[in-house]
């Protein structure tokens, strides 16, 4: 991967029309004036999605109990009994009129109002037996009210503080409703509200103001009712569920294999997730942030104040969670982070599973409805093994490709090309959520999540689906090396170093100004394994392609002497992150049968594609790749290619030298984005020469490519020889194939070669069947260094061999002498890249070729073909 810029720093991290989030309101008896918000900035107010009846969830230690029906028992109680439903106005969660937020100048909560049940003083009400129950009645001058309300007990001072700031541990406890000793205790915290009242069958009561929107009182009840929140704003009243009645909605289960860093399917348990839960419609939204002294929600259904929204930790775990009755799907939300050192933070979801549209920064509800019609393919994958099965792959930036197609677009584009041109795989640079378009990709702020620039999740996975029915098998760059910078990002997520290092030299990236993960830590290593497995199974991906693979695995990448600290051995090999990859390696491919892993790996580490129980000569067992990027095939070809023909004789070995280790890994011949940015020009325009000799290598060298061991990558543009850098802002120039242009047959001969060099790979097993095995390749002239010559042979699995020749030299040589096996009497050529067809000088062998008796190059026999210049022949046997 090529050095890349930061991500930018958006001005907004809540995103374009998001109001500011209230601070947290001091405590004490009076709060002071309300702080400015627009006038729709209401607190507490959900979307409009629907809300069934609750089931009976009761106290978190205690069995649902009963609900109350009788309005008889409510009179008992001295408790109002609630009007016909039919005269009680229900103002639905959107509609008008628009509550209206306190001004600068209003107090809220602090003084009593007689119209909204916020009594400063205790009201009288003559001693009544508590409803249901023996305990003695309270005496007259008890603090209960004419409605039969009981001031309940004051929070603690620090209990208080630490709520109002959002920096409770267990908000649930304070919050909801409580058997006390008397009759239930309910407390709920509505910044902005004039009154609340709990509705349930046969009462209503309404609760006392204890300022700061904190509203209580205990009701002479024997049991928790099945009970609803009124709360009266300025201008309309709102039934809510009180989210503090609930049980947590995340298992024990989920909690221990999180801890244990062993949960691979993490987004199940992590993110915002709509469902029902005791009976209720809503979403329930939980994080790992272990650091925090408190977390709250806040989201467009709070107007991004999350006062009224502190979520509870569960335990040891780092996990907080909060199930949100009646918001769903399309919801935008954040975590408001109370950081160890007081401050607080509005960070993204890490498992958000859909976001806004960059710049844009919140998190959206989702839950996908895609119906997946790819049942064949997937069939077909898990009984495929890849090293042995044709694989040529067309890379993708999707952004640029079309530039402004959306995936469904493309979906109606990108597969019918891609199958017209025979490759059997598209590989998508990073498709997973980024700030920086810039970044193309390789700066991942949402792992989660498809970058919602070209549509939804669902959208993208119709695009896979639609790939996969015409026959075309998907790989994504996936990049878990490191992570960008920004503040509402993973970032010292809650507070403290969490998804990176603590060392600060551990943590910096050196080469992108970003951070690297904490291998080491099992929450983050569990955090990126899933992520793997997730794209797998929840998108149908049958391969990911890992960036920057080398910068994982040594500690000194990129640092100097003094910059890094040597593991426990005393090497510089990154010990986590060898067994954070021999993890992910293992559990994709027992997870998701049929999928590869590709690494992009520049060194020469033993054992990427080793299995990671076969331990090799340096120690280690392999990383468990399936295939690696040949980087120094690639390097060392296009430094030959980039020469003059008069001066290859003494590079001739570039060309050669690959073949003394290509059985050392499985192994991806790329020629990908990296090698045409940045001032390294396009793959035809690294060639020397005029215009015809430049298309001439270009085609040579594809025809060369294609016939050499291991599979192949081609970037998008250099299919039809485009000239210039691939520029993200633009895409290939698609116009060089307008018909109007008069050298657009130039550039189509060039596509038609590729079309046509997929076509005869794809019949040819020779070429694919025994790519990892060295029995499927013999040099037959490996020297030829002052003509510019290659020949070798491929073999299938029967031994039917594919005899390939390159002549890198713009002479035509005539009756070449080619020693060939005995086997073969004669032979046709079946690939030509000088066919006019290609843009070539149709130098051609349309004659069978015999094999003649006569000794040559160690072979029995020989035969005598016409080798084109600057050009590649395939020949098979007839």
């Amino acid at each position: 991967m090529t050095a890349r810029p930061p991500s930018g720093q958006h001005p907004s991290d809540k995103g374009p029309g998001h109001p500011p989030a209230a601070p947290g309101a001091p405590t004490g008896p009076a709060a002071p004036a309300a702080p400015a918000v627009p006038s729709t900035f209401l607190p507490g107010r959900p979307r409009p999605w629907p809300e069934p009846r609750t089931a009976h969830p009761g106290p978190e230690n205690a069995p649902a109990p009963a609900v109350r029906q009788d309005p008889a028992s409510a009179e008992s109680a001295g408790i109002e009994p609630a009007p016909d439903r039919r005269a009680t106005a229900r103002v639905s969660y959107g509609s008008a009129p628009v509550p209206r937020a306190p001004r600068v100048d209003e107090e809220r909560h602090e003084e009593p109002h007689e119209e909204s049940g916020g009594a400063a003083g205790p009201s009288r009400v003559a001693g009544r037996p508590v409803a249901g129950g023996g305990e003695p009645a309270e005496p007259r001058d008890e603090a209960y009210d004419e409605r039969g309300v009981r001031a309940a007990p004051a929070l603690g001072d620090d209990e208080r503080r630490r709520l109002l700031a959002g920096a409770h541990h267990d908000p649930h406890a304070l919050l909801g409703a409580h058997p006390v000793r008397g009759g239930v205790l309910f407390r709920t915290l509505r910044p902005y509200a004039r009154s609340v009242t709990v509705a349930a069958a046969g009462l209503r009561a309404r609760l006392r103001a204890e300022g700061d929107g904190l509203f209580s009182g205990v009701l002479p009840l024997r049991e928790i009712p099945d009970y609803r929140l009124l709360v009266t704003y300025e201008d309309a009243e709102l039934e809510l569920h009180d989210p503090y009645r609930f049980l947590p909605a995340l298992g024990e289960l989920d909690l221990h294999l999180i801890g244990e860093g062993r949960h691979e399917e993490l987004w199940r348990a992590l993110g915002a997730h709509p469902m029902s839960h005791q009976g209720v419609s809503g979403t329930r939204f939980t994080v790992w942030a272990p650091n925090a002294l408190g977390v709250r929600l806040t989201g467009d259904f709070s107007y991004w104040d999350g006062t009224a929204l502190p979520m509870r930790s569960l335990g040891g775990s780092g996990v907080w969670e909060l199930f949100l009755p009646g918001v769903g799907e399309g919801a935008l939300y954040k975590f408001e982070i109370a950081r160890p050192d007081g401050g607080h933070s509005l960070r993204a979801d890490p498992m958000a599973r859909r976001t806004e549209c960059p710049p844009a920064t919140a998190s959206v509800v989702h839950g996908s409805h895609h119906r997946w019609g790819d049942d064949a393919w997937m069939a077909r994958r898990e009984g495929g093994r890849v090293h042995e099965l044709p694989f040529s792959v067309y890379e993708v930036h999707l952004p640029s490709w079309r530039p402004g197609l959306t995936y469904r677009q493309l979906a109606e584009q990108l597969p019918a090309y891609v199958k017209d041109l025979g490759f059997t795989h598209v590989e998508l640079m990073p498709v997973a959520e980024h700030p920086f378009g810039g970044s193309w990709g390789y700066q991942v702020t949402g792992f989660y999540a498809p970058t919602a620039r070209l549509g939804s999740p669902d959208d993208f996975k119709h695009l896979v689906d639609a790939l996969h029915r015409a026959g075309i098998g998907v790989l994504v760059d996936w990049v878990p090396a490191h992570f960008p910078k920004d503040a509402w990002a993973l970032a010292e997520f809650d507070g403290r170093p969490l998804y990176e290092p603590a060392d600060p030299l551990r943590a910096a990236h050196p080469d992108w100004g970003t951070l690297e993960f904490d291998y080491g830590r099992n929450e983050v290593r569990n955090f990126l394994v899933a992520n793997a497995v997730y794209w797998c199974e929840e998108f149908h991906i049958d391969g990911l392609r890992v960036d920057a693979v080398a910068s994982m695995l040594y500690l000194d990448y990129s640092r100097e002497p003094g910059q890094w600290t040597p593991n426990a051995r005393g090497g510089r090999e990154n010990l986590d992150a060898v067994a954070f990859l021999q993890e992910m390696n293992a559990t994709v491919y027992r997870r998701c049968p049929g999928v590869v892993t590709v690494a992009e790996e520049s060194t020469a580490w033993d054992g990427v594609t080793r299995a990671t129980h076969h331990v090799g000569p340096s120690g280690f067992g392999g990383l468990g790749f399936g295939l690696k990027w040949n980087m120094g095939w690639m390097h060392d070809s296009l430094a030959y290619l980039a020469h003059e023909p008069v001066h290859r004789a003494h590079h001739h070995h570039e060309m050669t030298f690959s073949m003394v280790y290509a059985y050392s890994e499985n192994y991806v011949l790329p020629i990908s984005h990296d090698e045409v940015v940045h001032g390294k020009r396009a793959l035809v325009s690294k060639m020397p020469g005029d215009w015809w000799q430049r298309r001439a290598d270009h085609r040579a060298y594809l025809g060369f490519m294609w016939a050499h061991p291991g599979k192949q990558l081609l970037f998008m543009g250099q299919e039809f020889a485009q000239g210039a850098e691939w520029s993200e802002a633009h895409g290939p120039d698609w116009w060089l194939l307008d018909p109007s242009y008069s050298a657009e047959p130039d550039h189509r001969g060039v596509r038609d070669l590729v079309r046509d060099l997929n076509q005869v790979y794809a019949a040819t097993p020779a070429l694919w069947q025994r790519d990892t095995d060295p029995e499927g390749f013999s040099w037959i002239e490996g020297d030829a260094r002052e003509d510019n010559v290659f020949a070798f042979l491929r073999f299938d699995a029967e031994g039917s061999p594919l005899l390939a020749i390159s002549n890198f030299s713009p002479v035509v040589r005539h009756e070449y002498r080619i020693g060939a096996p005995e086997s073969v009497p004669v032979w046709r050529e079946v690939l030509n890249t000088d066919d006019r067809r290609y843009g070539g000088g149709g130098v051609v062998n349309a004659e069978p070729l015999k094999a003649e008796p006569t000794g040559w190059h160690g072979r029995p026999v020989s035969i005598l073909p016409v080798l084109p210049p600057l050009a590649t022949i395939w020949l098979r046997p007839a």
